[in-house]
């Protein structure tokens, strides 16, 4: 039998849904200002995704914003301070490239051509979806928990980074009270470069993971 004497675990979710106005709704910027974090998936004037998930942010312009730029402020996944600017879109939705996991504020650099909004990206036909990161550094996972939400589809467990190489693959399903409790066998599944895990909106309401940590 394995030594796993440093097992430790980690709770992930849920994944907050597309939601274009979920940070900031509709509204015009005057001059350099910051957007007003009052939507729908905020709570006193910051956003928070669910444990230990970060998400993609969106900024929706109306008119054309490709000028300007949206200064994000937040927190990663695993709570580290992020900053990032993202460039503007024409009539469309600009993303950014990091997961958060809190915003705190956006700010733009000069006026909008027009209204603006802010929110998440829960998942699309990209594959972008919520991610968290289980251990960033060689690790092996041993088990994991679950319960599946109202859609079925797959937690995607991958190696070196979110976006690295998906070493097992958990489906959920449609129902919300069917467990996920896949069988592992006993040496767990190595993940030489870190452990991270990916899933979309709507697939569970969270998972427990069991690792070497």
């Amino acid at each position: 039998m394995p030594n796993v004497s440093n097992v430790k675990s980690k709770f992930f979710g849920p994944v907050d849904a597309t939601d274009a106005d979920g940070i900031s709704t509709t509204a015009s910027i005057s001059g350099a200002a910051a957007l007003t974090i009052n939507g729908t998936l905020t709570s006193g004037g910051s956003y928070t995704s669910g444990d230990n998930i970060g998400q993609i942010i969106t900024i929706t312009s109306a008119g054309d914003d490709t000028g300007i730029t949206f200064t994000i402020v937040g927190t990663d996944a695993v709570g580290d301070a992020q900053t990032e600017a993202v460039t503007g879109a024409n009539a469309d939705v600009a993303s950014s490239s990091g997961y958060y996991n809190t915003v705190a504020s956006i700010t733009t650099s000069a006026s909008s051509d027009a209204a603006v909004t802010a929110g998440v990206l829960g998942s699309s036909t990209a594959g972008e979806m919520g991610t968290g990161t289980i251990f960033a550094g060689r690790t092996r996972v041993r088990g994991l928990q679950g319960l599946s939400a109202a859609t079925a589809g797959n937690l995607l467990f991958k190696n070196t980074s979110v976006t690295g190489t998906t070493l097992f693959t958990v489906p959920t399903s449609t129902s919300a009270s069917d467990l996920i409790e896949p069988y592992i066998p006993d040496n767990g599944v190595l993940f030489d470069a870190g452990a991270y895990v990916s899933f979309g909106s709507g697939l569970a309401a969270g998972v427990t993971v069991f690792y070497d940590g």
